[in-house]
């Protein structure tokens, strides 16, 4: 996957697929809605009005009648045209302050429902995502959504309202010729303003992706810190850093020198519109045709109009914008997951923690198989081990058994009952893991053993703890249980983090507790640290064992060997070695090793 989607959008008309899926959102608060238009509607009202309050205080004033007259009538106008200015003022702010709530709340449920969605997808997207470039995505459509619907409600719509009644007031009061002015600099201004924008929107679409690379870079950047320092690579990543933010710096200044050429031509036709218009509004007041008061009336609306107009460009570019990027989030909502509900979810209430593999077959890709008719059974209360070369597909049995991915044939029991047809929920609910490598949050360590269950209390967490034989490394520390763990447990050593884990799994409480390789990459003490809480968690729980080392399956019930995605062998340990073969073999490999 890129690090984000930035089609060419400028090649595309409006997206009106992405207004309507908006809708609900908006109309979520409708009385709401419909008080601001009407605020709207009366603030435009007031706006309309200001231009012939002015001219009215114009004429007065321009007048030499009685000093009674002079002050009076004026007077009274000026009240009048600094309260339709206040009036015209104060409905805006409650506008935005009545539609406000509209956005967050659409901002808040479409963030939260993409928030969500992402966590539905199936693991392949996720191994594939760029983290960087997807946040960026999601903000960016997030805050698309307030743009729009604020921009295209309260600008456009407003804007091209007051457009239509400045010609008709022009029209009736001064003749078609000052009504054609405008409708000719309108039309010029926004054909003009259309164009250059679809013109420029070529930089910021490349300065928007060189943005989200750049952001890539840096977060996996600073999450693989370690590896970054292990091989002395800061140079090297500060390079490539550069590198995508001079592509940024490139398409910015092009950006900037093509925003020179639309606000040059905007002020050129503005210029032009406003010159034509004075000209003729000056003729008719030389010729007895126009008062003062016209003049500056014409002058009011002409800059009335433009003003809202001057920022076409900018909210043109803006919307279409916002468009792509919310496209981009409601892309990302309408990826379907390879794994879904079934369409008549079972829940499991109880589970006694029976797992059956039938002729399971399975691939990531279709020209390279990695399960082959895998069958296996194991009972409630057994200790089962999975071995075999790396490539053999042990993991992949657990990632099957979670449905993280969907099988290609054959079927997986639980209790009897296919798990194609168990809610996602109650299945994974039946099993814990001790993952190979174990990622924690950038919390305390206690919050992380708490992510077993959120709602446990802390008495059920001390005993996890205790279980976990982590009590004695916690008495240890400085802040104990509330010591900060760092971005991704890195302040752990492997064999605290195995335990951390062990006892989040603890604290879940499943019936089937899954250890995958979790004892690979640890050293003897803490590997025997670790079996001596494994034996512990394991009483009276199903337990699936991904093994490297041989040596800490010995007991197991069942030892089930994988070689090229079949099972070879099955049995005892003792069994195994008396059969003399794969087993046997990788056996003796690992004994001489440790001789």
């Amino acid at each position: 996957m890129r690090p984000s989607h930035f089609n060419d959008f400028q090649d595309k008309a409006f997206n009106f697929q992405v207004i309507r899926q908006m809708l609900p959102y908006l109309f979520e608060f409708k009385f709401r809605v419909g008080l601001a238009l009407f605020c709207l509607i009366l603030a435009k009202v007031a706006g309309v009005s200001l231009p012939f309050v002015l001219k009215h205080i114009v004429d007065g004033l321009n007048v030499s009648e009685a000093q009674a007259q002079i002050v009076a009538v004026p007077l009274a106008l000026l009240f009048a045209y600094g309260g339709l200015r206040f009036l015209n003022t104060i409905i805006g702010e409650i506008r935005d302050t009545l539609f406000g709530r509209v956005t967050e709340r659409a901002m808040r449920r479409l963030g939260l429902q993409v928030f969500q969605h992402l966590h539905a997808l199936d693991i392949d997207f996720h191994l594939s995502r760029q983290t960087g470039g997807i946040a960026r995505d999601i903000d960016r459509g997030t805050n698309g959504i307030s743009f729009l619907m604020r921009f295209l409600v309260f600008n456009i719509g407003p804007t091209l309202l007051e457009i239509g009644i400045v010609i008709g007031l022009f029209l009736v009061n001064y003749g078609w010729q000052f009504a054609l002015v405008i409708i000719v600099a309108v039309s010029a201004y926004i054909g003009y303003s259309i164009l250059a924008t679809e013109w420029r929107t070529t930089y910021v679409r490349q300065a928007a992706k060189a943005d989200s690379t750049s952001s890539t870079r840096a977060i996996d950047s600073l999450l693989n810190y370690e590896t970054v320092k292990y091989f002395n690579n800061e140079h090297y990543e500060a390079q490539r850093y550069d590198t995508a933010l001079a592509e940024w710096e490139v398409a910015k200044r092009k950006n900037r020198l093509s925003l020179f050429v639309l606000n040059a031509g905007q002020a050129l036709v503005i210029a032009a519109a406003m010159t034509a218009m004075m000209i003729m509004a000056g003729y008719d007041v030389a010729n007895g045709k126009m008062t003062i008061g016209d003049f500056v009336l014409v002058n009011a609306f002409m800059m009335q109009l433009f003003m809202p107009l001057n920022f076409l460009g900018f909210v043109y570019r803006e919307i279409k914008g916002s468009l792509a990027n919310i496209e981009h989030m409601f892309e990302l909502l309408n990826r379907q997951p390879q794994v879904t509900e079934p369409n008549n979810p079972v829940e499991l209430p109880t589970c006694a923690g029976k797992i059956e593999f039938k002729q399971v077959d399975f691939s990531y890709q279709p020209q390279r198989a990695i399960l082959r008719q895998v069958s296996f059974k194991i009972e409630p209360g057994q200790k089962v081990a999975v071995v075999g070369e790396s490539g053999s597909g042990k993991s992949t049995l657990v990632k099957l058994l979670f449905r993280f991915y969907q099988q290609n044939q054959g079927d997986i029991l639980l209790d009897g009952q296919s798990i194609d047809s168990l809610s996602l929920q109650s299945l994974r609910k039946q099993i814990a893991i001790v993952p190979q490598d174990t990622v924690l949050f950038n919390d305390t360590l206690i919050e992380n053993i708490r992510y077993g269950q959120p709602d446990a209390n802390n008495q059920q967490v001390e005993q996890a703890i205790k279980m976990a034989h982590l009590d004695g490394f916690i008495a240890k520390l400085p802040n104990g249980a509330e010591t900060l763990v760092g971005e991704r447990g890195l302040k752990l050593s492997g064999g605290e983090k195995q335990r951390v884990a062990i006892a989040r799994a603890i604290l879940k409480g499943s019936p089937i507790l899954v250890f995958d390789e979790a004892t690979s990459a640890l050293d003897s003490e803490s590997e025997k640290a670790i079996l001596k809480a494994f034996k512990t968690v394991a009483q009276g729980h199903t337990s699936l064992v991904i093994a490297h080392r041989l040596s800490t399956i010995v007991d197991a019930d069942k030892i089930i060997v994988m070689r090229n995605g079949e099972i070879v062998e099955q049995g005892s340990h003792n069994e195994l070695i008396l059969l003399n073969g794969y087993y046997a073999q990788m056996w003796q490999l690992q004994q001489a090793d440790i001789d």
